[in-house]
């Protein structure tokens, strides 16, 4: 049935520069804005000299593959320091999701248990800027954020418009040092974002038509940007179908594959893409028999065979991502067998994900499919 009549809220950036060279007009948007806050990694904060910006300029370069509350502490430490009038995540998901909540928290008392949940954020007192450098999260497009807890390892995602970025940078140079297993997974990713909100229960006529457009890019792209990391058509190709991928999240959001992969994150420390991207099969599969239409078009989109059955869906899907090269045995990332059953709870409790997904998963269902992936 559709949802056409079901209103929805749809927020993108301002302003959202695309293409080669793209960066370059960073500096101009930038000018007026005098102490400037790079949030980076040990690998982007090289990207720096290219942003050429004028200023004061200091970089945090302490952001993990998987941010916790430790690193967005750090990152907010410094930020109180240096009283930025401009954010700039420069990075991947981990770090644009840490920039967002450093823009907007720094300036005030509040923690991070403080806005855990939606519309807890009451304002922003910097600017902020977001610039991709790999493929997948679509993070500079959207409104959310997601901490792990060093404690507990659980996700905390933050959602307020107060998140979204005043300007984001889409410049495929950036991407063309991602290795070739990272830019599989991370385009894995961007797709599975885009299938999980075309086929949520919350899917929407609107949103549907921008999954669309990620997934095709991705069925285009993924496998040259992969073969060839300097093919800037396929790069910019991956970049949009990520940004789509990030706007299918803010009134739709994803369902039962993330709340799967969250604890591969958070108990193996598997980059968010890599643990998405084993998941993904196993779920595609899973939902086959309540969106045969949808999953056709999923099917068409990646160029995939037909399937009659699940079994068969996954296998296909499966050698897909393992094609890419992708590592798709959880075995092979050092899971242990006897802690399937309490990823499994751990997964099966994100019901903010789970509720979304269009055929009911039980808890068993979860460790089966933990199962087929080990």
């Amino acid at each position: 049935m559709s949802n056409i009549s079901r209103a929805i809220t749809l927020y993108q950036p301002r302003q959202v520069e695309v293409g080669i060279g793209a960066i370059q007009r960073l500096n101009d948007w930038a000018r007026n804005h005098k102490r400037i806050l790079v949030i980076a990694t040990t690998h982007t904060k090289g990207f720096v000299e290219r942003l050429k910006l004028s200023g004061d300029i200091r970089v945090f370069a302490d952001i993990p593959p998987e941010p916790d509350t430790s690193a967005l502490n750090a990152a907010l430490a410094q930020a109180r320091a240096i009283k930025p009038d401009l954010v700039i995540g420069l990075g991947g998901g981990s770090v644009m999701d840490v920039a967002k909540l450093v823009a907007a928290l720094w300036d005030g008392d509040h923690t991070l248990d403080d806005v855990v949940g939606p519309n807890r954020v009451n304002g922003r007192k910097s600017a902020l800027a977001q610039v991709a450098t790999t493929s997948g999260t679509g993070s500079e497009a959207g409104t959310r954020a997601l901490i792990t807890d060093r404690e507990t390892h659980a996700k905390k995602a933050v959602e307020s418009p107060f998140l979204l970025a005043d300007i984001a940078i889409l410049d495929p140079e950036l991407t063309v040092s991602v290795p070739p297993a990272v830019t599989a997974a991370t385009g894995i990713d961007a797709m599975a974002h885009c299938v999980e909100a075309f086929t949520n229960i919350r899917a929407h006529d609107l949103i549907d038509s921008y999954a669309r457009m990620g997934m095709t890019l991705v069925g285009k792209y993924l496998v040259r940007a992969v073969q060839d990391g300097t093919d800037l058509e396929a790069r910019t190709g991956m970049m949009l179908a990520s940004y789509y991928g990030g706007i299918c999240l803010g009134p739709v959001n994803t369902a039962a594959g993330h709340a799967l992969a969250y604890p591969l994150g958070t108990q193996l420390n598997l980059p968010h893409g890599l643990a998405n991207a084993i998941i993904f099969p196993h779920v595609l599969a899973y939902n086959l028999p309540v969106c045969r239409e949808k999953t056709a078009e999923i099917q068409t989109a990646l160029g995939l065979s037909p399937a009659a059955d699940e079994d068969e869906l996954r296998k296909s899907a499966y050698q897909f991502c393992q094609d890419l090269g992708v590592e798709m045995r959880l075995s092979a990332h050092g899971a242990n067998k006897d802690d399937l059953p309490a990823w499994a709870s751990e997964a099966h409790a994100i019901r903010r994900l789970m509720d979304n997904n269009p055929r009911e998963m039980s808890e068993e269902d979860v460790l089966n499919i933990y199962l087929n992936a080990f």
